[in-house]
């Protein structure tokens, strides 16, 4: 039976809301308003984004799917944790996918996506020179962002988005474990821009998986410090809601 054309525009409509309501929620986790183990509401998300209920509950679907929130019957739904192990398992697939992505970036980069990488770098050195973390978290995360998609590959960026959605759920506070944590992760992002620059296919990937393999360690020594009670924590905050809790690979 052929659905009546008001039919199909509903339909376009409904799926539309919904991708738009997911996405809105998935930045906010990824950004860090949302922190694991809090519980996203159903008539509060939707009077916030002046829509019914149903594209709200569809976007909890969609996110429980890409491992973001989990549902639990008879409590609800809420933003998902990822323990240190499922974290190491996320940057293993991570260093592979991204290295993936250099390579087939320095055979085709041109001058445009260079001042964009660039440009990326630029902002996060003058974040860390102000020592603005959340700022320094959102360029990093948008210069790796780019790298993968300006690599070409759609089905490569659509698995590194949602790697990168599960392991923004890891939170930690690097840089309460060594000071110079930001200053290496920069260092790091600046030898990737030199080597694709170079359009040395091999060197970025070895790069590029130096970088990752740093986050990794990082993330190691966030989680150590915190079991041990040895982060600083002078100004009284916790770890959900401290500005250092940021993405450092």
């Amino acid at each position: 039976m052929e659905i009546a054309s008001n039919d199909r525009i509903e339909v376009v409509r409904r799926h539309s809301l919904t991708a738009l309501v997911r996405d809105e929620i998935e930045r906010n986790i990824v950004d860090g308003r949302l922190a694991p183990g809090d519980k996203l509401n159903e008539a509060d998300w939707a009077a916030r984004l002046q829509v019914s209920r149903g594209p709200v509950r569809e976007a909890f679907r969609a996110l429980e799917q890409a491992g973001l929130v989990r549902n639990e019957k008879n409590r609800g739904v809420f933003v998902r944790t990822v323990s240190l192990a499922e974290a190491d398992e996320i940057y293993a697939v991570r260093a592979v996918l991204e290295q993936a992505a250099c390579r087939m970036l320095a055979q085709r980069i041109d001058a445009a996506q260079l001042a964009a990488l660039r440009a990326h770098v630029d902002a996060m050195h003058a974040a860390l020179e102000a020592g603005d973390h959340d700022v320094y978290a959102r360029e990093n995360i948008a210069f790796h962002d780019a790298i993968v998609a300006m690599a070409g590959n759609g089905k490569l960026y659509e698995t590194y988005r949602r790697l990168i959605g599960e392991l923004s759920l890891f939170r930690r506070a690097a840089l309460g474990v060594r000071g110079d944590a930001m200053d290496r992760s920069l260092a790091e992002h600046r030898a990737i821009l030199s080597a694709l620059a170079a359009r040395d296919a091999d060197e970025v990937a070895r790069r590029m998986l130096a970088h990752v393999d740093g986050g990794r360690q990082r993330a190691h020594e966030a989680a150590g410090a915190h079991r041990s009670g040895e982060h600083d924590d002078r100004d009284g905050r916790n770890e959900r809601d401290d500005g250092l809790s940021v993405l450092l690979a």
